[in-house]
């Protein structure tokens, strides 16, 4: 059970929370994102999570899995956990986690923040999705009201980590607090040039991998006027409508693994057309393949690519000049731009970012 909170923590000085993360061992995550769904997020977590085990951490994400859930509404692939608050408490009494990270704003994400701030304990949270953007795509709810709610959760956390110094700059516009740098890692050894798939499609082939979902924008790429082929990887609510729509493209389905490696370094160009992804990990998987990358200059490609001392990529408000301008860059240097990419440089930035939850007796 967790004991008396002895110190509160929630306005430490920079300095105390750094000494005070040189004894964090216990870290637990709160996640509305988890397995089985197939997402950045989910990678993300589970990659940092076992990094930190290498480190020696004790790590225990919480998620959806552990309780009764329902389908999210226009998107029936995610299931959202039913009435989570009791059985949270109890697994996070359990744990007793000297630090709290609550990754997602849905039902356990609020649950769990609810706990958080009822025991006085601090925690960190991050800004992994555009939900704002998102309810609007679906909803039509306007940005101010869904930007006001985000505020409110976010700013009684201890830290908000975000992936990119763009999306950092513009939420400190909007009025956020106390925004954390946490970039992200590609898995060097299962993303690789080498091992490439035969599509057996007309040259080149421009291929977009991601969940087939209104919010990532694939008609903005099944509308360009390319050469060669358009390829799909992937799957979601959108697939067969666009299936029906777009008999021209090619849709694989989703891969996973070394079908999905082989899937990015079989093609000529990644093209990106999301607006609203806050990283974008598919970017990095692909220049881990060798494979240059169009994109629209927002954050997240903005980020990745003008990181790089040479082109890696295309950025065009026209996607369609990204694509082909990207077509045209020299595959090589991509894979030198992932490679300074680590897991394990994300996992230690995150673990700077954490915030102890109290000190135990």
């Amino acid at each position: 059970m967790l004991r008396k909170l002895k110190r509160h923590v929630l306005h430490q000085p920079e300095s105390e929370t750094l000494l005070a993360f040189a004894g964090l061992s216990r870290v637990l995550i709160v996640t509305d994102a988890w397995e089985p769904q197939v997402n950045g997020v989910v990678r993300t977590l589970r990659t940092i999570a076992d990094e930190m085990r290498g480190m020696g951490k004790a790590v225990e994400i919480i998620g959806p899995d552990r309780f009764n859930t329902i389908p999210m509404p226009s998107y029936p692939e995610i299931r959202l956990a039913l009435f989570p608050a009791r059985k949270l408490a109890r697994l996070i009494d359990e744990f007793a986690p000297d630090a709290l990270h609550i990754a997602t704003e849905g039902p356990l994400g609020m649950a769990a923040r609810k706990y958080a701030i009822k025991r006085k304990i601090a925690f960190t949270t991050a800004f992994h999705t555009r939900f704002a953007e998102y309810l609007n795509a679906r909803t039509r709810i306007p940005l101010w009201v869904s930007y006001a709610w985000l505020r409110r959760f976010h700013g009684t956390g201890s830290g908000l980590m975000v992936a990119t110094q763009s999306l950092r700059d513009e939420l400190t516009a909007r009025g956020f607090k106390n925004v954390r740098a946490w970039s992200r890692g590609v898995d060097l050894g299962a993303f690789h040039p080498e091992s490439r798939e035969e599509w057996n499609l007309p040259r080149p082939i421009f291929v977009c991998v991601g969940r087939v979902a209104v919010e990532k924008n694939l008609r903005a790429f099944l509308d360009l006027k390319l050469p060669g082929s358009k390829l799909v990887v992937g799957d979601g609510p959108q697939r067969k409508a666009l299936e029906r729509e777009y008999p021209d493209a090619h849709f694989a389905g989703a891969r996973h693994g070394v079908e999905l490696a082989r899937a990015y370094a079989g093609a000529d160009v990644f093209v990106f057309p999301s607006k609203t992804d806050t990283f974008g990990l598919v970017v990095l998987e692909a220049l881990a393949s060798g494979l240059q990358v169009a994109a629209y200059p927002v954050t997240g490609p903005m980020d990745i690519l003008g990181e790089s001392a040479v082109p890696v990529g295309a950025l065009n408000e026209d996607l369609q000049k990204a694509a082909l301008e990207a077509l045209t860059i020299d595959r090589s240097h991509c894979r030198p731009h992932a490679e300074t990419y680590s897991w394990t440089a994300c996992a230690n930035r995150f673990l700077d970012n954490l915030v102890p939850t109290k000190s135990y007796a």
